[in-house]
């Protein structure tokens, strides 16, 4: 039963997918930053789009190997287009209002520090993570990247 888990190409294509993106993250990074931040690793965020990439990865692989005319395929898309919906929607709108609160804690906290009249402390707060969504154009690079990674895994493959 478990054997069958490692025959699964479509599963393993979208693994690979995100693995890869996730890693291009960390490259991209080092080379604006000139320092290794394997966080990027396992963060939301950024560029590609990790989570993109995986669903069209996994929805190309389907059409390939089941055919483009199949139910599984239309499902596949459909969260896909969801996903990446979500992505540039919510999930960034979400992080640019972490943005703003973290900026209005920060004025607040030195308002606090100019004006002497308290000793809160928020200079030691857990900040909100702001990169949680993406820009449109992290997605639609994340969505060739994973097509891209599925007739690349077809051709090592089969």
């Amino acid at each position: 039963m478990f054997a069958q888990l490692f025959d699964n190409f479509c599963l393993w294509t979208s693994v690979t997918a995100i693995f890869l993106a996730q890693f291009v993250k960390v490259l991209l990074n080092f080379s604006l930053h000139r320092k290794w931040n394997w966080r990027w690793f396992y963060l939301s965020g950024g560029m590609p789009s990790g989570h993109t990439s995986a669903v069209t990865s996994l929805a190309a692989s389907i059409g390939i190997t089941q055919g483009f005319h199949t139910t599984s395929f239309a499902i596949a898309t459909i969260i896909g287009i969801i996903v990446m919906y979500d992505a540039t929607g919510v999930r960034r709108q979400a992080g640019m209002q972490a943005q703003a609160i973290n900026q209005l804690i920060d004025d607040f906290a030195a308002l606090l520090h100019e004006i002497r009249t308290s000793k809160l402390n928020l200079e030691h707060r857990n900040r909100l993570k702001e990169i949680l969504g993406h820009k449109p154009i992290e997605v639609f690079v994340g969505a060739w990247f994973g097509i891209f990674v599925a007739l690349m895994m077809y051709v090592i493959w089969y």
